[in-house]
Parts: C-alpha cells; sequence; structure tokens
C-alpha cells in the first residue's frame, strides 16, 4: 500500500511526523509535505514562480510551496507512481464547518481527490498539538479501516472518496470514537485588525474565525464538543443544483432580449 502524505503546518510540523510515525506500519509512505507553514492557502496552486523540491535529513522532501501545489507535483511527476492513499495532516487547529474552504489540509487531500485518489485530512480542534499521540492513534486506526476497502495497488479506484476528519483533544480514553457529521456553519470573521507600520503604512490583519454559528446535533462541532472524532465526506460540485431552473429561466429571458 502507497500511502503520500502532506500537510499545509509544514514539513517540519508535530503533526505531520505524528501521522507519518502512525501510517508506516501501513504500508510505504512517502512525505512531500511544504516548507513553510501554508495555513489557509485553500487549493492554490503556484503558476508564477518556480518551485523547488529539497529531500530533508529524515527523509521528507518539502516544496517552497503551497500544499495543493506539493500532492500537484508529486502526482504528476515527483514520485513516479500513482499512489494508492493520500493523507493530509495531522492540522493544528480545527478544519469545521466553514474552515473546510479555507484549508490547506483539505485542499492537499482534495488534490488527490481531483486525480481520482482515495483522500483524507486529518485535523485537531485545538491548537497546541495537546494529546497529539491520541490523535495519531485514531488515525491509524481510520486509516487501517480505509485501507482494507481499497482495491489492490496499482488498480485504478473507480469511486474515489474525500473525507474530512476532526479529533478532539483529549486523553485517549476520552475520546469516544468516530461519528460522521455534516459541516457546521460559523458567524462572519471577526473584524480586520489594523496596524501602523514603522513607514508610517496602515497595515491590515485577517481577523479570527467566527464563533460557530450552526452547532447543532449533526454536526462536526457538536459532536466534537462531545468527544467524538468527526468524519464529514466532501465533494467538490459547487453547483447550486436547487437554483439552476431559476437561472435557466434568467438565461432565456435575457437571450429573448437580444
Amino acid at each position: 500500500m502507497k500511502i503520500l502524505l502532506s500537510n499545509d503546518d509544514g514539513y517540519q510540523a508535530p503533526g505531520i511526523i505524528a501521522l507519518y510515525e502512525a501510517l508506516l506500519p501501513l504500508g510505504e509512505v512517502e512525505v512531500v509535505a511544504p516548507e513553510h507553514n501554508n495555513s489557509a492557502k485553500s487549493n492554490a496552486l503556484t503558476l508564477h514562480s518556480p518551485l523547488y523540491v529539497h529531500r530533508a535529513s529524515n527523509g521528507f522532501r518539502y516544496v517552497n510551496g503551497t500544499p495543493a501545489d506539493c500532492v500537484h507535483i508529486a502526482l504528476t511527476g515527483l514520485l513516479g507512481y500513482k499512489p494508492d492513499l493520500v493523507v493530509s495532516g495531522i492540522n493544528n487547529g480545527a478544519n469545521m464547518g466553514d474552515d473546510t474552504i479555507y484549508s490547506g489540509t483539505v485542499g492537499a487531500a482534495m488534490e488527490g481527490f481531483l486525480f481520482g485518489i482515495p483522500a483524507v485530512a486529518f485535523s485537531q480542534t485545538e491548537k497546541g498539538w495537546k494529546h497529539l499521540d491520541t490523535a495519531a492513534a485514531k488515525a491509524h486506526e481510520l486509516v487501517k479501516h480505509l485501507i482494507a476497502s481499497l482495491p489492490p495497488s496499482g488498480t485504478a479506484h473507480a469511486d474515489p472518496w474525500l473525507l474530512n476528519v476532526n479529533m478532539p483533544c483529549v486523553p485517549a480514553d476520552q475520546m469516544k470514537g468516530f461519528k460522521v457529521a455534516r459541516l457546521g456553519r460559523r458567524h462572519a470573521a471577526e473584524p480586520v485588525i489594523t496596524q501602523t507600520s514603522p513607514r508610517g503604512e496602515t497595515m491590515y490583519w485577517i481577523g479570527g474565525a467566527g464563533a460557530a454559528k450552526d452547532d447543532a446535533e449533526g454536526t462536526d462541532f457538536h459532536a466534537t464538543a462531545q468527544g467524538y472524532a468527526t468524519i464529514t465526506p466532501l465533494h467538490v460540485d459547487l453547483t447550486d443544483h436547487q437554483r439552476l431552473p431559476y437561472w435557466v429561466q434568467t438565461a432565456a429571458a435575457l437571450s429573448h432580449l437580444r
């Protein structure tokens, strides 16, 4: 079993090191991760500057680009083979609700999914790597189960999936197991933070994420608060299918005016 591992916190982050060690017993693990922290880079690809790949002393390869860059480069020539699974994380902080749109952790996994490879993104619900050993053990447990459903190595996967997993930062005896959950919603982000540079120019810093708005039962916010690791299946079809008929009428009316 061949596993490609990436993240958005950078190749030296404790989360990716813990996840690498947790996955090693399950197959051949190749790490291609960003050189520096690339949180909130989503699916961004670097198109207007060159990318370089270097190998660290521990064997990890790192790229001066985004999480999606790392997976894209790996799958389009660097590895020389197609992995059976793409794994991303463990992220330093939650990727729940609206966070998922911005997440570089999810972006790395999604890049694998776009290439037809099953993929899973792992995150902890709080920053600081507290109880990272528990999160890594749970990641091992889930990936071991997922691998059992994959076709033999080297065989094309007819129906790949993309999973977003968030794990509460609790000791092993307080982790209640896994629960499937939908994405919740957050309130609008906190106001932008302004500062004055030494040259007298105004600087802007993106404000913090908003508090949970929809954290009802069934959401990732609710389940993780109850001590469960959440599994949320994702897809990349952004089409608003429910409103398509309305816009068909609008397009027809506009065409009639010509």
